[in-house]
């Protein structure tokens, strides 16, 4: 009599828990960048203690647009924005290669994923970042 209710709540609880899992597994994202810019300064490589190197340089974007009424026509003021990138690259391989020959002024263009953190700064002041984790680092002409 008692046993009965006790299995019924558990079966219960094992099948929601299930479908939980399930619908965890079957749910998809993506975190994609695609970058084409030029290099704002050489590459430096740092290394934290009890952690893998890292290359990291800048990475400048622009946009540029036409204001004023007439676009067909070319006319109005061209206007322009720079966007500053943190480009980060942890693959043995590529992070060499990006330390190497990577140069300030070069057209680069990266493709990776955006990761933002938090660090703490020479004050003792928590920072967050976004860094670019470059997958591939390649020249564009």
């Amino acid at each position: 009599m008692f046993r009965r209710p006790v299995l019924q709540v558990l079966h219960q609880f094992v099948r929601h828990e299930s479908e939980i899992a399930s619908s965890l597994v079957l749910e998809r994202s993506l975190n994609r960048v695609q970058l084409l810019g030029r290099v704002g300064q050489d590459p430096v490589m740092r290394q934290v203690e009890g952690k893998n190197p890292v290359t990291i340089f800048s990475l400048a974007t622009n946009e540029m647009w036409r204001s004023g009424e007439s676009e067909a026509y070319q006319m109005g003021d061209v206007s322009q924005k720079t966007t500053w990138h943190r480009i980060s690259v942890f693959r043995p391989g590529l992070r060499d290669v990006a330390y190497q020959y990577v140069k300030k002024g070069s057209r680069i263009y990266v493709e990776g994923k955006v990761d933002y953190g938090e660090y703490t700064d020479k004050n003792n002041v928590r920072r967050q970042a976004t860094t670019i984790i470059a997958e591939s680092v390649s020249y564009w002409r």
